[in-house]
């Protein structure tokens, strides 16, 4: 299979890429950071010299970019799987966070994932096969104090999800929102996690992963994954 991964240089979108890779899938992949993505490509290819791994930078949070990134796959491929994990936490809270925020958040964690996807669709949809991943976030179903723009971003991610869900129903497409808690990335910085408090960025491509391996009459419609002591 074809897996197109953003925001896969790092985190939950390299351990993503690693998963896929490992079970001999082609990966096409995308990051804003030149440097990360190439150094990920790099290792990936040691790794896994079997699959084919192609990647490019693209700022997706650009309306031109998301969309030359999905026109720049499919010059290589159909792709069967999409994960759009591309995103930015800003913290802040609606009274008193900067001038812009929500445009920035808005624009990362929802605009590039409908942009990008808008821009595939039509070879999914031809072809009646596909599944889409959307990172979302347990702040899609809940509002928690400083979360401000970003809550409202991944809550319209997740809106956008439920309705590409149902809109794909008939084509064969499947759609999944995946909800993670709290997971040691680099939103988290220098997080000591020795206790193992919150979640590996792995628990979540294994649970990606196996959402993709079912039947094609079954969808998992979300992943909502949290600590096992809950949320911090």
């Amino acid at each position: 299979m074809n897996v197109i991964i953003t925001g896969a240089s790092k985190g939950i979108g390299k351990a993503v890429a690693e998963i896929f890779a490992a079970n001999g899938h082609n990966l096409f992949l995308c990051s804003r950071g030149e440097v990360a993505l190439y150094k990920t490509v790099e290792e990936l290819m040691t790794r896994f010299p079997a699959v084919t791994i192609k990647a490019k930078p693209f700022d997706l949070s650009k309306k031109e970019e998301a969309i030359a990134f999905g026109n720049w796959c499919l010059s290589f491929v159909e792709p069967d799987i999409l994960v759009n994990n591309a995103g930015l936490f800003e913290p802040g809270s609606v009274y008193n966070e900067p001038d812009g925020t929500l445009e920035s958040q808005l624009a990362t964690n929802l605009m590039s994932a409908y942009h990008l996807t808008r821009t595939v669709l039509p070879a999914m949809m031809e072809r009646r096969s596909g599944h889409i991943f959307n990172m979302c976030s347990i702040a899609s179903l809940d509002a928690y104090v400083n979360g401000g723009a970003y809550s409202i971003s991944k809550f319209a991610m997740h809106g956008f999800s439920k309705n590409l869900r149902e809109e794909m129903k008939p084509h064969g497409i499947k759609v999944t929102s995946v909800h993670p808690g709290a997971v040691l990335s680099d939103s988290w910085g220098n997080y000591d996690n020795s206790a193992k408090r919150i979640m590996e960025v792995e628990d979540i491509a294994k649970m990606i992963f196996a959402a993709s391996q079912l039947s094609i009459q079954a969808c998992v419609e979300d992943i909502v994954i949290r600590p096992q002591l809950g949320d911090l």
